[in-house]
């Protein structure tokens, strides 16, 4: 087994014994999956809410996490942008906690807290002494439940405003910054619910009143579309008592009807060029896949990690290092919940252009599709997902949004322990039928160029021309 391989296997085993991990074997099985182990309890209140608790006193801290399930896919056309716009609202203050004291109670005693949106969810979050975790609760359950009573057209117009600003310098003036939202755009129907960007457009977000945003609020962040996780230093005893008095009496909201998101397959490819204020042109490849609940996601990501990453990945190895011909190379697998997509991106060096590049790109993953990988690079790639897996529980954090993933997900906070297993159990055949099934010519092929130069494109005469910068 080559040196780097054995160096992983052994920081995994470091890291898993902290956490009562075994070591890795040779030949994983589900069972192995008992190997990872993150006590909890769950149980819910009679208005919906889920509450997971998890006790791990290793330090004297505790992790709240309130995850909502919705995302950008809940938008409506024409209405989007939601979602995240109340990532910013829900820390300007609500009906019992003035604007600047979530801080003071988190931050101001050494804490920490934040939130994130994406497609399918939102995620609301602190992490503090554990003497400070009734205050921590309090705070979610303040903005669960009294959030719109603070909530004026000012306050929205301020937020709405700084969301704009955040497109702007992340979106519209950054460099390949609008690189997401094309792909979308073209491998998704307008009115597919993974079709429009999280962050929203700026006509939305200009066209949404006061009563559109707080009825969103009122639908979606409700107890019974919520899972609330707390793992730390905790009692649950107390946990319970402070989770029934300060969110038992949130009126549970209305049902809600899920959209409905269709798999996506691409008939032929789609050839793109899109002139942006770069320096240099860079390549995107992209594939329609799966989401979360479909296995084939575990042999995508370490088909990902086959292909691109350590100096010995194929891509990696006969692009960047052999040939020199490009400066990076990166492949991943995205899954959200309902589809995902593979991506390709490469950068490429002076004096090689992105035609040379894909073409050479895509004999390197031809060959893979053939005769699949070999027993060491599928020792590495499934080393590396296991080691990343394990990082994500060292932190109580990390615990939490493990096991608000399951519960959401796949309605089960202890879905960890599959997920360990099947990832672990990947084997070459399972990566060569992935790599057939969904690496086909039914994708996007997207070249970024600088401005006024659209015969920098990979195959500029059958690239189709997309909206420029404004």
């Amino acid at each position: 087994m080559p040196r780097i391989f054995r160096l992983t296997l052994i920081v995994i085993c470091v890291l898993a014994a902290s956490i009562g991990a075994a070591p890795r074997q040779a030949k994983p099985t589900a069972a192995s999956s008992s190997a990872i182990n993150i006590p909890f309890e769950k149980h819910t209140l009679p208005n919906g809410l889920t509450v997971i608790l998890s006790v791990d006193k290793s330090t004297p801290t505790a992790a709240v996490l309130m995850w909502y399930h919705v995302g950008s896919k809940n938008e409506l056309p024409g209405r989007t942008g939601f979602a995240h716009l109340f990532e910013h609202v829900m820390f300007t203050g609500s009906g019992h906690v003035p604007y600047g004291l979530h801080d003071k109670l988190t931050e101001g005693v050494g804490g920490s807290n934040n939130g994130t949106t994406n497609n399918d969810r939102t995620s609301y979050f602190e992490t503090v002494p554990s003497n400070y975790l009734e205050s921590a609760l309090w705070l979610e359950s303040d903005r669960m439940g009294f959030l719109l009573d603070s909530l004026d057209i000012a306050k929205l117009n301020a937020q709405r405003d700084i969301v704009k600003n955040e497109r702007r310098q992340g979106v519209d003036n950054q460099p390949y910054g609008r690189v997401g939202e094309i792909l979308a755009s073209t491998m998704y129907p307008k009115t597919h619910p993974y079709s429009w960007p999280v962050i929203g457009s700026m006509t939305d977000l200009s066209a949404a009143s006061e009563e559109d945003v707080k009825n969103f609020f009122r639908l979606y962040y409700a107890p019974n579309n919520s899972f609330l996780a707390v793992v730390g230093d905790i009692d649950p005893a107390h946990v319970k008592g402070w989770v029934a008095k300060y969110f038992g009496d949130i009126p549970r909201g209305q049902p809600i009807t899920r959209p409905a998101v269709a798999p996506v397959t691409l008939a032929a490819e789609k050839r793109l060029v899109y002139e942006d204020r770069v320096p240099l042109p860079r390549l995107y490849v992209e594939w329609p896949t799966v989401g979360v609940t479909s296995d084939d996601a575990y042999a995508l990501d370490v088909l990902g990690a086959i292909l691109t990453g350590p100096r010995t990945a194929r891509l990696t190895k006969a692009l960047v290092f052999e040939q020199q011909a490009a400066a990076g190379v990166s492949a991943r697998q995205g899954s959200n919940e309902d589809v995902g997509e593979f991506d390709l991106m490469i950068n490429p060096r002076p004096g090689h252009t992105l035609t040379e590049l894909e073409a050479a790109a895509d004999a390197i993953i031809d060959r893979l599709k053939q005769e699949g990988p070999t027993a060491d690079e599928i020792a590495g790639a499934t080393a590396g997902e296991e080691l990343g897996f394990v990082r994500g529980l060292e932190s109580n954090l990390g615990k939490a949004n493990r096991l608000a993933d399951g519960a959401g997900y796949h309605g089960d906070p202890g879905y960890f322990k599959t997920e360990y297993a099947k990832s672990r159990a990947v084997t070459a055949a399972d990566v060569k039928r992935v790599a057939n099934k969904y690496l086909t010519k039914g994708r996007i092929v997207l070249s970024v160029v600088p401005l006024g130069k659209t015969d920098q494109a990979s195959k500029p005469g059958e690239s189709q021309k997309v909206g420029g910068v404004q």
